[in-house]
């Protein structure tokens, strides 16, 4: 391991023998973030340091992304959350506090199924079980996305993640909207990994303590999906963060991040 900025790097191995990049910084109970779909640890830039005063986090690159290996070869959710675990074991982390959003939150939802001895809390945010109990996005986001105007396309999903008001105030670049070096396979086979995901069997058998977040105003993974996991996960608690979209925990944190402290930290009254 090596430290980056204040932040400790280091490389894990994926039971298939793929290479796992990870970063972990801070202080406390561990809290591993983990980010969205074709996106790798940088996801949490703007978010992280608002953790790391109460918890270790741990970020990782998805296989695929930023420094992990990129195998052309199927991904799913169910796969990837096993490479968390490989993470936590090469850090000689027993349990942590997961906190997934978006396809990170599809991940976390198999990571506390299978593994719920590693797993102390779960916050899932802008997230679905998937499967045909999710809510889909609207077709017209759909086809906003594959515009042929890759342009177009390219301002479509700022503005899905973001307010108008905050963009106007936040030129970019974001750190919420894909991997850029990855390459075009890896990016189909995260596709096919989110698009791939259904918990909704195993959701009834999580035991950790449960947080669901989602923005009101979420049109990538509709808001409807909110409701589903928490009525799904026994005990789960839900808060809708008003006016926000994909990205509710960057441009609304300084209400998400206190929210999802006071939850790990068990301040969260019913």
């Amino acid at each position: 391991m090596s430290p980056l900025a204040g932040i400790v790097t280091g490389t894990a191995v994926a039971p298939d023998g793929v290479s796992l990049a990870y970063q972990a910084g801070g202080r406390g109970e561990p809290l591993v973030l983990l980010s969205g779909q074709a996106n790798n640890h940088h996801w949490w830039d703007g978010v992280r340091p608002g953790f790391e005063d109460a918890h270790r986090t741990i970020t990782l690159d998805w296989r695929g992304t930023g420094a992990s290996g990129k195998p052309d070869e199927p991904y799913t959710t169910r796969a990837l959350a096993a490479d968390v675990v490989a993470v936590l074991d090469d850090l000689g982390v027993e349990r942590a506090h997961v906190y997934g959003t978006s396809m990170g939150g599809r991940v976390a939802q198999w990571l506390a199924a299978d593994h719920p001895g590693r797993v102390g809390s779960l916050v899932l945010g802008c997230t679905s079980p998937g499967g045909r109990h999710g809510v889909e996005r609207d077709n017209s986001v759909r086809r906003a996305l594959a515009r042929p105007d890759r342009d177009a396309a390219g301002r479509a999903l700022p503005e899905l993640m973001y307010t108008p008001r905050w963009l106007a105030a936040h030129p970019g670049p974001y750190h919420t909207t894909g991997d850029p070096g990855m390459p075009a396979h890896a990016r189909r086979r995260h596709l096919a990994a989110s698009n791939g995901h259904d918990a909704w069997d195993v959701l009834p058998g999580i035991t950790a303590p449960t947080l669901v977040l989602h923005g009101t105003d979420d049109l990538l993974t509709p808001a409807g999906n909110a409701p589903l996991l928490a009525e799904r996960i026994p005990g789960a608690r839900m808060i809708l963060v008003a006016g926000a979209r994909h990205a509710y925990f960057e441009e609304f944190q300084d209400y998400a991040t206190p929210v999802v402290l006071d939850f790990l930290a068990g301040r969260m009254h019913a």
